[in-house]
C-alpha cells in the first residue's frame, strides 16, 4: 500500500507517540505486515497519513492517535453528585478534574448514592456513542437488596419491568452472595434512564440498601479506591474507541 503524498504525519512518528513502541519497533511492526490505515495492509515504510481522520490498528487492535482526546475513569464514592458544579456547595465530580489541563465532562450520571465507575472526557463523540440509546452499551453493577430477594423477583426483572410505560430490560442477573440481611446482585442493564436501577428494583419490592456500578462498556472499575481517578491505559481506549467505528 503506497501513498505519493507529501502530507501528512509518518505513520511510524504517530504509532511511536500513541505508546505502540519506539519508532524502530514500530518499522518493524509495519515490515511484519502487523499495522493497517484504513482498513488496507501497510506494505512499506514512510507512508504519511492524517491521524485526525486515518483508522490504524496493529495486530487488528485500534491505536488511539488523538493526543487532544482524554478519557478518565473515575470510582464515585456516595454523597458526590455527577455535576462539574454544584450551587450547593456539595462535593461533585467537576472537583477531582478541577487542576487538570483538559476540561473534561462526564459521560452520562451517577445519582449521589451510587457509586462506582464514571467516565469523564472532553469526546464530545464518544460520549453521544457512550450514552445514545441505540448502541446499548452495557453497564454492570452490584445492588445490595435484603436476604429474602426471591426467585420470583429475579424472574421479574429478567422477563423485564416496566417503567413510565416502557419495558427495561435486564441483560443478565445473578446472585453474587446471601450473608446476615443482605443479599448482593450482579446485573448487566443497557439503560441509561435517571436511577434505572433502583426503580426496577422497587418495582418489584426490593429496594436497593446499596449501588455500586462496576463495569461501563468495556471498562472495568477493578480495585480502584474511591474518590480517585484514572487515565484509561492504551488497551482500555482502544477498546473505548471501537465503539466510534461500530453501527448503531
Amino acid at each position: 500500500m503506497s501513498d505519493a503524498s507529501e502530507t501528512g504525519i509518518r505513520l511510524q512518528k504517530i504509532l511511536a507517540a500513541a505508546g505502540v513502541g519506539s519508532r524502530r519497533r514500530c518499522e518493524e511492526l509495519i515490515e511484519l505486515g502487523k499495522v493497517s490505515v484504513n482498513g488496507s495492509v501497510v506494505e512499506e515504510q514512510g507512508m504519511r497519513i492524517d491521524p485526525s481522520t486515518a483508522i490504524i490498528r496493529v495486530n487488528g487492535e485500534l491505536v488511539v492517535v488523538s493526543p487532544d482526546k482524554s478519557v478518565v475513569a473515575l470510582n464515585k464514592p456516595a454523597g458526590m453528585v455527577s455535576s462539574m458544579s454544584d450551587d450547593r456547595g456539595r462535593p461533585c465530580v467537576g472537583d477531582l478534574v478541577a487542576d487538570r489541563e483538559q476540561r473534561l465532562f462526564h459521560v452520562g450520571r451517577l445519582d449521589s448514592d451510587t457509586e462506582g465507575l464514571l467516565l469523564m472526557t472532553n469526546d464530545g463523540e464518544l460520549t453521544q456513542r457512550l450514552t445514545h440509546p441505540s448502541f446499548g452499551v452495557e453497564k454492570t453493577y452490584l445492588a445490595q437488596v435484603s436476604s429474602d430477594f426471591t426467585p420470583h423477583a429475579k424472574a421479574q426483572l429478567l422477563h423485564g419491568v416496566v417503567i413510565d410505560q416502557r419495558a427495561c430490560e435486564v441483560s443478565s442477573l445473578r446472585v453474587i452472595d446471601t450473608a446476615g440481611d443482605r443479599t448482593m446482585v450482579e446485573l448487566v442493564i443497557h439503560e441509561g434512564r435517571n436511577r434505572i436501577v433502583r426503580r426496577i428494583f422497587d418495582e418489584v419490592g426490593f429496594p436497593v440498601q446499596r449501588l455500586v456500578r462496576t463495569k461501563f462498556g468495556p471498562i472495568r472499575l477493578g480495585n480502584q479506591r474511591p474518590g480517585t481517578i484514572r487515565d484509561l491505559d492504551a488497551s482500555e481506549l482502544s477498546k473505548l474507541y471501537e465503539l466510534l467505528h461500530s453501527q448503531p
